[in-house]
């Protein structure tokens, strides 16, 4: 599912892997991504949202959750500011991992 707004966008994503995963571990995995930040607390009823990520170049990702349909199934919710952090951006970011 894809939710377009004014300036960010937001995905919600329902990974297998192949092996058993846990929400713990994923986080601290998730954690330590370049461009990413995790903003995971229910708690405090805090989530991404694109009204947030509006204007930052990181994507920020949360509401992880085991996936109850899949085999080894993680969910969870990225929402990332279009313009700065969309396909042009990745490409040049790709280009600069490669060429290292």
């Amino acid at each position: 599912m894809r939710v377009p707004v004014y300036r960010a966008h937001s995905v919600a994503v329902s990974a297998e892997f192949e092996k058993p995963v846990t929400v713990e571990a994923a986080r601290e995995v998730l954690k330590k991504a370049p461009g990413l930040d995790v903003v995971d607390n229910p708690e405090k009823k805090e989530y991404p949202l694109p009204l947030y990520v509006a204007e930052k170049y990181n994507c920020e990702v949360g509401r992880l959750r085991l996936d109850c349909a899949l085999d080894n199934g993680l969910c969870f919710w990225v929402a990332g500011d279009q313009l700065l952090k969309g396909a042009a951006l990745n490409a040049v970011q790709i280009a600069e991992v490669l060429l290292k």
